[in-house]
């Protein structure tokens, strides 16, 4: 079993993994950077990104990704494409195994796996998503200013994206699968008062629909009735999905503290969990911004309290590379 050494092992990609694994890399901590099942995140199924610092014109989200991984591979990180599967926190060195079947043993480790959002299932969703779906209103919002847009969900974040929105859209329908709202009573009562917003109770979408020419854009939803099977069309350029976010957090589970929702746990104002050596970064931990900048920032956090961690905790083993 072919085994791998490092002084810091970083578990995942997307903005936070490659921004540690830069900063690691500058910091002389050699790391290893496992990208993971999608190397990249989220961002590898974003199109248009404008809301990243740095460009004047709209970017790719795959091309900024390829850029990021290009520049960490410059300045010294070692990339593995593998996934690791499984990880024991309870003594260091830290010992995990790839997929692969290789161990990656490091006397430290910054995990930044990310977060998925939840999607609906449907065969429509995921023909249009990056055309007019998203699950993302702050990333995607300003594409549809002055259109109809639909969202769906029913708790804070279904309410903030639709009144996020209402400030880009000519009309917000928010469409819930319920006759009332799991949101806050506040955030409730702001969403009832928005002149620009309609709520559809008690239906749920079957159907994204959409134009294929002249090129593949969305033109509105199929909705049944839960209550009556009764089915109608509703027009709107832009679909938003907010059911919710999942934290790749279960092989992390009984290894280092998580919520209630599967977030792992840090110190307020750092990276740090209850596991001295271990950090996380990026959306595995932030259920609140969820942004690319947001985690590039997080991953910059986590490979400079790495580095204070070695200057306390030397490694506890000579053979690092």
């Amino acid at each position: 079993m072919k085994e791998h050494r490092t002084k810091l092992l970083i578990i995942g990609s997307g903005p936070a993994g490659y921004t540690a694994a830069i900063y690691a890399a500058r910091a002389n901590l050699n790391p290893i950077q496992v990208l993971g099942i999608q190397p990249g995140g989220q961002l590898m199924i974003t199109t248009d990104v404008e809301n990243y610092p740095g460009f004047a014109d709209a970017i790719q989200g795959p091309w900024l990704m390829e850029q990021m991984l290009a520049q960490a591979q410059h300045v010294g990180v070692k990339t593995v494409e593998d996934m690791i599967v499984r990880a024991d926190f309870s003594r260091r060195p830290f010992v995990c195994e790839g997929e692969s079947g290789e161990l990656y043993i490091a006397d430290a480790v910054i995990v930044c796996t990310g977060a998925q959002a939840k999607w609906l299932g449907l065969e429509s969703e995921e023909k249009y998503r990056g055309y007019g779906v998203s699950g993302c209103a702050v990333c995607d919002g300003f594409f549809f200013k002055d259109k109809e847009v639909a969202i769906t969900g029913g708790g804070n974040t279904a309410v903030e994206e639709a009144l996020y929105l209402a400030n880009h859209a000519s009309k917000v329908t928010l469409i819930h699968r319920r006759d009332q709202l799991r949101a806050e009573k506040v955030l409730q009562d702001r969403l009832f008062e928005n002149p620009k917003v309609q709520i559809i109770w008690n239906s749920v979408i079957e159907e994204i629909l959409g134009d294929e020419e002249p090129f593949k854009t969305v033109t509105g939803v199929r909705l049944r009735d839960t209550q009556t099977g009764e089915r109608k069309v509703l027009a709107a350029s832009g679909v938003f999905v907010a059911i919710g976010h999942k934290p790749m957090t279960e092989l992390f589970k009984g290894q280092i503290d998580l919520d209630e929702h599967g977030y792992i746990l840090c110190k307020p104002g750092t990276t740090l969990t209850n596991v001295p050596g271990v950090f996380a970064a990026g959306d595995v931990q932030d259920s609140v911004y969820r942004q690319a900048v947001t985690a590039a920032g997080q991953g910059c956090m986590a490979a400079l309290d790495a580095q204070r961690y070695f200057a306390e905790n030397p490694p506890s083993y000579s053979r690092i590379a």
